[in-house]
């Protein structure tokens, strides 16, 4: 079964424009656990609009299942994560000033910056994993930094599924068997949702983990995030 990591950037999004800490992200996360839930992402951004570096900290406290951190690794980006010991660290190359991630890495003209934060990362005991474009270049050039595994970016399938799904998912199976013939795990993530993830998931043997955020969230405000969370590890199967 692919495991299913939910993301609760939105959650702190919602308690930020209030203030206080209503809805609290750690209750979140441990009924997000609760429900059946395999993991709990985040994102911290440097402006921390959402997720902030001491929820971070709270929540390495209490996630029992795996705690996955993503986000463009900078000096402080990395210190937070070598001094929470997640069970997987995503690098992702966020401008400071984008609204969501919006492009993987360029595995070729960054790699040898990826593999000196890859480095420390897994001789912290810290497994890796790299966003990247559907594009088997990409993919291949990923393996020459140590990563442990690839994030593919999945935004264009998203926006293609309803117009023909065999044609969106294509490049996207090609590079999880490119990468699973080399050794590494396959991540997925960004605008997945209830409505295509089954398909997804049945042109997607080799894939490990999703990572799935706005969509659920926005789900979960009409039918519960009890039952959206059971719903995704249903389809998940």
């Amino acid at each position: 079964m692919t495991k299913l990591s939910v993301n609760i950037n939105k959650i702190a999004t919602l308690r930020n424009a209030r203030g206080g800490n209503v809805p609290n992200v750690v209750e979140a996360a441990k009924r997000i656990e609760e429900f059946g839930a395999q993991g709990i992402t985040v994102h911290p951004r440097p402006d921390e609009r959402h997720i902030t570096y001491q929820d971070v900290s709270d929540l390495s406290k209490v996630v029992q299942t795996e705690f996955n951190i993503e986000g463009n690794p900078n000096q402080k980006f990395i210190d937070l994560v070598l001094e929470n010991k997640p069970t997987q660290v995503t690098l992702v190359p966020d401008a400071v000033d984008v609204l969501t991630s919006n492009a993987g890495w360029n595995t070729q003209k960054h790699q040898a910056f990826l593999s000196d934060v890859i480095r420390v990362f897994k001789d912290a005991g810290i497994r890796t994993s790299i966003f990247v474009d559907p594009n088997s270049a990409m993919v291949e050039s990923a393996v020459k930094t140590g990563t442990d595994r690839i994030e593919l970016y999945t935004e264009a399938y998203a926006v293609n599924y309803a117009k023909n799904p065999r044609a969106a998912i294509a490049a996207y199976a090609d590079c999880a068997a490119i990468g699973k013939k080399l050794g590494l795990g396959i991540n997925a993530g960004h605008d997945l949702s209830l409505e295509n993830i089954a398909f997804f998931k049945q042109q997607m043997p080799y894939l490990d983990e999703v990572s799935i955020g706005h969509a659920l969230i926005a789900e979960a405000l009409y039918s519960g995030l009890e039952n959206v969370v059971k719903s995704y590890l249903e389809k998940l199967k």
